[in-house]
C-alpha cells in the first residue's frame, strides 16, 4: 500500500525539497502541504494522510499544539516531527503531545523515506540510543512523578512493568527478549498490552511515560 504523507512546514524550500525526495521513493506519495499548524490540522481532516511531517516552529499554531490536535482527532495519522537539532526541548514536548518520533531536517533522502515507513508501520522512529538521550535530557522538565501516571502503572503486571522499563532504557524487542530469555513474539504481546493499558500510541510514548513516572531515573 502507498503511504500518504502530508508535509507541514512554513518554509517553502523545505516543503518542496521533501516533497520531491519522497515522491521519488517507491510506495510513498505526498498528498498535501501545509504552511502552518492550523492548516496542518485542517489538511489532516480533509486528506487523511498516514504520516504528517511536522515542523515545530510555525506561525498561527505551532507544531506541538497541531500535533496534540491531530492525535486527539485522528487515531490513524502518525506525526513525525521535523527539527534542526536532535536535542531540541520542543521535540520532547512534541513526543508528549503524541508524536511518534523526530527527524532531523538535514536527513538524507533514504533516511527520510525509511523514517516515514517506520512511523507509518506504527513504530517509533527514534533509534534506541537517541530515544534514551533525548528523554533523559528533557524528562528533567517534570520535577515529580505524576499521580495519574502512578495510578496507571498499577494496571500493569510485574512482567509488563519490567518490559516497560527496558523499553525506556532503549532496548528493542529482540534485545528485551534476549535479556528476559523469552520469545520475541512474547515481548511484542507484552508491548501491545502495555500500550493498551496505559492508553499510549507507541514505544516512544511508553518511554516518556516510564521516565515521567520515575520508573527509570534520568542520568
Amino acid at each position: 500500500m502507498t503511504i500518504r504523507v502530508l508535509i507541514a512546514d512554513d518554509q517553502a524550500m523545505v516543503r518542496e525539497g521533501f516533497s520531491v525526495l519522497l515522491n521519488a521513493m517507491p510506495g510513498i506519495e505526498v498528498i498535501g502541504e501545509a504552511v502552518n499548524g492550523r492548516e496542518a490540522v485542517a489538511q489532516v481532516d480533509a486528506l487523511r494522510p498516514d504520516v504528517v511531517l511536522m515542523d515545530i516552529r510555525m506561525p498561527e499554531l505551532n507544531g506541538i499544539e497541531a500535533t496534540r490536535e491531530i492525535v486527539a482527532a485522528d487515531g490513524e495519522a502518525k506525526v513525525l516531527v521535523l527539527t534542526t537539532f536532535d536535542l531540541d526541548e520542543y521535540v520532547y514536548q512534541a513526543l508528549r503531545a503524541g508524536a511518534s518520533g523526530f527527524l532531523l531536517k538535514d536527513a538524507s533522502a533514504r533516511r527520510l523515506a525509511d523514517g516515514v515507513r517506520v512511523v507509518a508501520a506504527g513504530e517509533a522512529l527514534l533509534a534506541p540510543t537517541v530515544t534514551r538521550r533525548l528523554i533523559t535530557e528533557f524528562s528533567r522538565i517534570s520535577a515529580a512523578p505524576r499521580t495519574p501516571a502512578l495510578t496507571r502503572i498499577g494496571d500493569l503486571t510485574e512482567r509488563e512493568t519490567e518490559v516497560l522499563v527496558l523499553i525506556a532504557q532503549g532496548l528493542s524487542n529482540a534485545e528485551i527478549a534476549a535479556q528476559l530469555v523469552v520469545a520475541e513474539s512474547t515481548i511484542k504481546t507484552h508491548v501491545s498490552r502495555i500500550l493498551v493499558k496505559l492508553g499510549l500510541r507507541d514505544r516512544t510514548q511508553a518511554a516518556v511515560f516510564a521516565y515521567e513516572a520515575r520508573l527509570v531515573t534520568p542520568g
